[in-house]
């Protein structure tokens, strides 16, 4: 049997990630989700840690998807752009903070997350 590589969408705008990973996580895909980061990227995430490149951020994933089994898209905020870097946001649907990512486009264009802060509380 030889293994398959899994061609998954890639987001050619800033804010297709956070859609993306709505997909991916309802699809329960601990990898595609990892696949958004780039990697040597950093989570903080648990909160109150860092999680630090991407096989760390997949292992973080697979267990959040063990205990949270249903993902809602939540509204973004606007983007703020620099070059090849980007700033993306969504207001939790909980109304518990924000949600922040630093993203970087990659040279074929795609983006991924560098920096993300999902959990900022008020």
């Amino acid at each position: 049997m030889t293994d398959q590589a899994i061609t998954r969408e890639r987001a050619t705008e800033p804010e297709d990630l956070t859609r993306l990973f709505v997909e991916r996580a309802n699809a329960g895909d601990a990898e595609g989700l990892a696949e958004l980061y780039e990697p040597d990227a950093v989570l903080a995430f648990p909160p109150g840690s860092r999680t630090v490149g991407r096989e760390a951020i997949r292992a973080v994933f697979e267990r959040m998807l063990a205990q949270v089994p249903h993902f809602v898209p939540e509204p973004a905020l606007p983007t703020v752009r620099n070059g090849d870097l980007a700033v993306t946001s969504t207001r939790p649907a909980d109304n518990t903070g924000g949600r922040v990512q630093v993203v970087r486009r990659q040279p074929d264009g795609s983006w991924l997350r560098v920096i993300d802060r999902p959990e900022i509380r008020d």
